[in-house]
């Protein structure tokens, strides 16, 4: 059997990574939404609690993912939470809400 010339393989950028990289006035959003991404359909709640004293209550049904970091740059970011706690990075960690095959409304986690 004949085979056709070698292709050479390239390794240079594809770009495909960077499609997938959102950016909010500079900044890299680290998180990339899935496309399962969905608006719960019931009015989550999270409490913030320093010791015994209640700091705010944060309504997580109006959006579809939460990020919670140190960066006061995203501060306008949609869903952006700030902390100040030392051990958290600047996108520290996401609330996602999913369409799951079974949904039974709740929007997962």
């Amino acid at each position: 059997a004949e085979e056709g010339p070698k292709q050479i393989k390239s390794f240079k950028l594809s770009g495909l990574l960077a499609a997938e990289t959102r950016m909010f006035q500079g900044i890299e959003i680290k998180f990339v939404e899935p496309p399962e991404a969905r608006m719960p359909t019931k009015k989550w709640r999270l409490y913030e609690f320093k010791g015994e004293e209640q700091l705010r209550t944060l309504h997580l049904h109006r959006t579809s993912c939460y990020l919670f970091g140190r960066d006061r740059n995203l501060l306008k970011f949609p869903g952006f939470i700030a902390t100040d706690h030392p051990s958290c990075s600047k996108q520290h960690a996401v609330i996602q809400f999913r369409l799951h095959e079974a949904d039974d409304g709740m929007g997962g986690a």
